[in-house]
């Protein structure tokens, strides 16, 4: 039904033009750092809303500001004037006053700077009363629908008077609340005989849900059917996170679309809330918004100022908006999530056990008040593959249907993802329902039978709420029989309920009703056949409805073991015909092609009435039929023909870990394998299970498999030597050697040594993991106390790799005969060359061994393991040591001091805000996610370097769904916590030194050093070093660099460990990887920040992190901790070796210089470890 409105002009600008609103209200009266005196008093302060009374001045400025950028529509400084709200400065009896004053003082301004070809317009700004009706919550929820819809019906009254042109609800946060606020604007209306466009606006975060979850398909389906002629999104994110919202009601909402969003998520620094996106990225996204999703109303929220509503102003003016055309789906919906009516494929199914009036189950429940238990029963319609939920609480033993009602929905609402059907037939109960439920129901029914009284207040109430509504085909002549009888009640009913109250005609689900085929009556022999014809009818009849059935009303009195597969043929047959909606416990029924050619017939003899004997000879099956034999999948099947054997070698290299035990099992059976059950256990290690891992290494070394397949057979293959230990006689000779393994000292990361752990020991070897940071003195002393045949030794840095030469010196010195295995990304083959001669020149003879990874490793030991094989890799290394030192002859320092380089002084030295360290207690988790770097997580930190072509895209593809689930949990779980520290200081170069002087001494016209890092040089090429990018001490100029420090917190190494420790190996190298990656991220998104701050061109300001070519040396780690509170304020820790702990974290110098590039110092890796 078309609306009538006192006042359309804002809805005929919008058929026109884009319209901008105008930004920010509390930003820019910040700015004016107004006073306790001009909010009022004490106790009135900080209320931006009486300022309309107390200080209107203030108020004034702010909407001339913005209506000299061009806006089209000022907001009204009402945010916070509802009686609730207002109450908290004891001002809940202003409501009408400042209300009043708001709209006047706004309309007044407007008019001033209207013109007759920029019309402005007011919008009364109604924000949520801090009350979340949706839950139960004691507290927050300690108001009614009524009392809201009462609250908000004040408010829009008072702004109606004060002469708006529209009523915005805006910054929503409970969609139940927005059902309040609509339904309090429209008692308004009728209060004041005045009607003007309704916009109706919801907050999403950064995963595009409001508050308590509520996704934007909900929102639209909820409100869609509402009176309101404008649909959007405002406040808490910045526009990038509101793109996937906003493209889904571009492209789904038939009423015009409105975004308005803060400039960016706020960093917290130093307690305050600061807002990133400047004006012209802003209103780009805007624009974009605009011109790609048919965006009808733009404007700007919390931290946005005239300058971001001028950009916006000029770069929508030329646009034009879209007609807007879409097709509408029928749908329903949870608090949560939208649900479409026409399922694919169909039904929608109905679940139909919490019913008290056919669950004696659900009874006990509601009259023993056990509403966990409820919970728990529609826990398990979700699980059973229900669509939506009836819900009927009627009860002959008690009167208080409409109470236990909303206490039911109160209960399952909030965190069952299913629309609520309400299934009653007292229009008390409905209501009540409909007032409680926050998502858009589906009313379980209405019909003729008394006449039509009564089903024109359940359509009235449909449409006041935003319901669909099932009719049944009954009118004052009873149920309808025949196909032709079921139409014509149907036509009747869509004509009262299309043409007289004004519901579509998607919102109508007729049910044409079935009966029971277990009685045998002649008059119902052939319902089925009635109601199947009945749904056709219906659907080519009357385009656009929907149909549903009470399906197992066919079988109701028959066999439990009939009855589901009666049901489900019976389900089969309406969905052919055309039924949309099938009341029924999906849970049983069969499909279709899963029923036996003979039960097929014995049902459908009695459903088509083909045989006069169907009803007793599908009793007589069903009193003699047994279960059926589930069905083996294809898989399953073909791994049941493979020997015991072939079957196991198959499941660790595809990773599979069903059924390993019984394969086992079926192999120490075999006499084949020796005498007795331990000789039989060994050979199976070491016939099937070790050369089925020397598999997977191969694949894993030729690119076939990633890493993450190559933990999970290692898992596989740890499930089966664990049960296959049960039956191993502990005796000399079952491990093949002996490992003590560990990361060497001042070294955090230990990811690739678990590994090497993993690999081993599931190929026979005994590892002794010493963990990580462990000293010299602690491996030597483990390797001779568990007469280890080796020693393995990790290191990621360059600095901590510097232990493995001394763990060798010592080693020689003391006359072990031990050999050693090294590998870590900070060392090479040529390193592991160079420390196999020691000290005093002579090779140490047990040998070092570079191992490029686990499976490298694993075969290094096998070849120490053989005398033969020993003595070949032995000579091996020491000819490569030789020709590496031939190499090398020669070659020194000529001793010539480096010349500088060619880099010119910086033109301009970038102004601070304040000098000194900032804290960043929190980043937005969302926002630092979007600058992972994807290639070096997934090629890198993932293991997929190796993949290419067909088999990357695959890779790729399921590592996007991987990082997807991953993210979602993160920021659920908060296990990653981004956060970090950073600051400016006064700086000059000195040589290849770069000072840092105390910023107040520099303010007082003296420079105390506060400390100095030393840069190597390039010994060649452009001769660089970090500090000519400095002005120098000589120059006169003070300079200014940047130093940050962040982390992703201790919970992202727990969570590791913990994985670890369960022998999670694969999801433990994912978590590694995402973590490193996010801190990486979290590095980029500070510098940004900082990039920012300084005002540096797009391309400006390098970051360089301690560790790589251009800067080295991790004892400067020490001088930033220094600087910076990273060790207070973030609880992070440098190791003995200065390594950033956690291990996730990152430190960085970031140089303003324009000419700042990447470069290494020409050192080779082996010249820096062996330093």
């Amino acid at each position: 039904m078309e609306r009538e409105y006192t006042n359309r002009k804002y809805l005929d600008a919008l058929k026109k033009k884009i319209v901008v609103f105008d930004g920010a209200m509390g930003t820019s009266l910040q700015k004016q750092n107004l006073t306790v005196e001009q909010f009022g008093g004490e106790k009135t302060f900080g209320c931006n809303d009486y300022l309309v009374i107390s200080y209107p001045l203030a108020v004034e400025k702010v909407h001339r500001s913005y209506l000299e950028a061009g806006v089209d529509v000022i907001e009204t400084c009402t945010f916070r004037s509802n009686r609730l709200t207002l109450g908290e400065y004891g001002l809940a009896d202003q409501v009408t006053k400042i209300n009043l004053a708001a709209a006047r003082l706004a309309r007044r301004l407007a008019d001033e700077y209207a013109t007759a070809d920029q019309p402005r317009f007011v919008a009364g700004s109604m924000g949520p009363s801090g009350k979340l009706p949706s839950m139960n919550d004691p507290e927050l929820s300690n108001i009614t629908f009524d009392e809201l819809v009462d609250l908000f019906r004040e408010q829009a009254s008072a702004l109606i008077a004060g002469g708006v042109d529209l009523l915005l609800i805006e910054t929503s946060q409970d969609i139940l609340e927005v059902k309040a606020a609509i339904l309090g604007i429209e008692a308004a209306f009728a209060e004041t005989g005045k009607r003007l466009p309704v916009q109706a606006q919801v907050t999403l975060d950064t995963t595009g849900r409001m508050l308590l979850g509520t996704d934007i398909t909900a929102v639209l389906s909820i409100l869609d059917g509402m009176p309101i002629d404008v649909i959007g999104l405002n406040c808490s994110t910045g526009p990038d996170f509101m793109r996937e919202p906003v493209r889904y009601l571009g492209e789904n909402s038939p009423i015009p679309v409105s975004c308005i969003p803060n400039a960016g998520l706020p960093l917290n620094v130093d307690g305050q809330a600061v807002y990133p996106l400047e004006p012209e990225p802003f209103a780009e996204t805007l624009f974009e918004f605009a011109a790609k999703n048919g965006i009808n109303v733009v404007g700007g929220c919390c931290g946005t100022t005239p300058a971001h509503m001028k950009a916006l102003v000029e770069k929508v003016s030329k646009l034009k908006p879209v007609n807007r055309q879409v097709e509408e789906i029928p749908q329903l919906a949870s608090a949560i999530h939208t649900q479409p009516m026409l399922q694919e494929p169909r039904p929608f199914f109905i679940a139909e056990r919490l019913n008290t009036q056919g669950s004696r189950n659900f009874k006990k429940m509601v009259l023993d008040n056990d509403f966990d238990a409820i919970l728990t029963l529609a826990q398990q319609q979700v699980e059973n593959g229900a669509h939506g939920l009836d819900l009927c609480v009627a009860l002959t033993e008690r009167a208080d249907e409409a109470e236990t009602m909303r206490r039911l929905i109160k209960t399952i609402a909030p965190v069952i993802n299913l629309p609520l059907v309400i299934d009653t037939t007292e229009i008390e109960v409905l209501e009540t329902a409909l007032k409680t439920a926050p998502g858009r129901c589906l009313i379980n029914s209405t019909h003729l039978e008394g006449g039509r009284e009564k089903a024109d207040r359940i359509f009235s109430l449909a449409r006041k709420y935003n319901a669909a509504v099932i009719v049944l085909t009954i009118d004052e002549k009873g149920m309808a029989r025949t196909a032709e009888r079921k139409l014509e009640v149907a036509k009747r009913i869509y004509d009262i309920a299309v043409n007289e109250h004004g519901l579509a005609p998607q919102d109508l689900v007729f049910d044409d009703l079935t009966f029971t085929l277990a009685t045998g009556s002649d008059e119902f022999l052939n319902s089925a056949v009635e109601t199947l014809n009945g749904i056709r009818l219906i659907k080519e009849s009357l385009p656009g409805v929907l149909t549903s059935l009470g399906v197992s009303n066919i079988s109701f009195g028959l066999a439990p073991n009939a009855r589901g597969i009666i049901n489900s043929i019976m389900l089969h047959h309406a969905v052919q015909a055309g039924l949309d909606m099938a009341i029924v416990n999906p849970a049983a029924i069969t499909p279709y092609a899963d029923i036996s050619a003979e039960e097929k017939e014995l049902a459908e003899d009695l459903i088509f009435n083909r045989r006069a004997d169907a009803l007793p000879r599908l009793i007589e099956h069903f009193q003699a039929a047994i279960p059926g034999e589930v069905r083996k999948s294809a898989q399953e099947e073909e791994l049941r023909q493979l020997t015991p054997d072939a079957r196991l070698r198959w499941k660790i290299i595809h990773r599979y870990k069903e059924g390993l035990e019984s394969d086992i099992d079926m192999l120490l059976e075999e006499s084949a394998l020796g005498s007795t059950r331990s000789d039989r256990a060994v050979q199976i290690l070491n016939r099937v299970l070790l050369p089925a891992m020397k598999e997977v290494g191969d694949k894993f070394g030729s690119g076939e498999l990633i890493l993450p397949f190559v933990l999970q057979s290692a898992e596989v293959m740890k499930k089966s030597v664990s049960y296959l230990e049960n039956f191993l006689e502990r005796k000399e000779g079952v491990s093949k050697g002996k490992l003590v393994l560990a990361t060497v000292y001042g070294d955090v990361h230990d990811i690739g040594k678990n590994l090497v752990k993993t690999i081993l020991s599931n190929n026979g070897y005994t590892v002794i993991d010493l963990g990580k940071q462990v000293p010299a003195e602690t491996i030597i002393s483990k390797a001779i106390e568990e007469k280890a045949d080796a020693i393995g030794l990790s290191a990621l840095l360059v600095s901590t790799s510097k232990q493995m030469p001394l763990i060798v010196n010592e080693l020689k010195r003391r006359g072990l005969e031990i050999p050693v295995l090294i590998g870590g990304a900070a060392i090479n083959q040529r390193f592991g060359r160079r420390i196999l001669r020691t000290e005093d020149g002579s090779i140490y003879d047990p040998g070092v061994y570079y191992c490029k990874d686990a499976f490298e490793g694993l075969a290094t030991m096998d070849a120490l393991a053989q005398e033969e094989t020993r003595a070949e890799i032995k000579s091996r290394i020491v000819k490569e040591s030789e020709f590496e030192f031939s190499m090398n002859q020669g070659k020194g320092d000529d001793g010539k001091t480096l010349r500088r380089s060619a880099i010119r002084p910086a033109e301009k030295i970038p102004q601070v805000p304040s000098w000194g360290a900032r804290v960043v207690r929190s980043m937005p988790l969302e926002i630092v996610f979007e600058h992972l770097a994807k290639n070096e997580l997934f090629r890198l930190s993932w293991g997929a370097k190796n993949t290419h072509g067909e088999e990357w895209e695959k890779l790729s593809r399921e590592f996007e769904i991987r990082l997807a689930a991953m993210r979602k949990q993160a920021i659920e779980e908060r296990w990653l916590n981004p956060q970090g520290v950073y600051g400016y200081w006064p700086a000059q170069s000195d040589g290849d030194d770069l000072i840092i002087f105390d910023p107040s001494s520099v303010d007082q016209g003296s420079r105390k050093e506060l400390t100095r890092f030393h840069f190597p040089r390039q010994s060649s090429g452009e001769f660089l070093c970090l500090a000519d990018y400095f002005a120098s001490v000589d120059s006169g100029i003070m300079d200014v660099v940047a130093f940050q420090v962040v982390t992703v917190g201790q919970k992202a190494t727990d969570r590791f460990d913990q994985l670890q420790a369960a022998s999670d190996y694969t999801e433990a190298y994912f978590t590694h990887g995402l973590a490193v990656q996010t801190a990486e991220a979290a590095a980029e998104y500070l510098h940004r920040h900082i990039r920012r701050e300084l005002g540096l061109a797009e391309g400006q300001g390098k970051r360089y992190s301690w560790g790589y070519p251009a800067i080295p040396d991790l004892v400067d780690h020490r001088r930033v901790f220094d600087l910076l509170p990273a060790e207070k304020e973030l609880g992070m820790s440098l190791t003995a070796a200065f390594q950033l702990v956690p291990e996730q974290s990152t430190a960085a110098i970031v140089l303003h210089h324009p000419e700042a590039k990447y470069y290494n110092t020409g050192e080779t890796r082996v010249e820096q470890l062996m330093k």
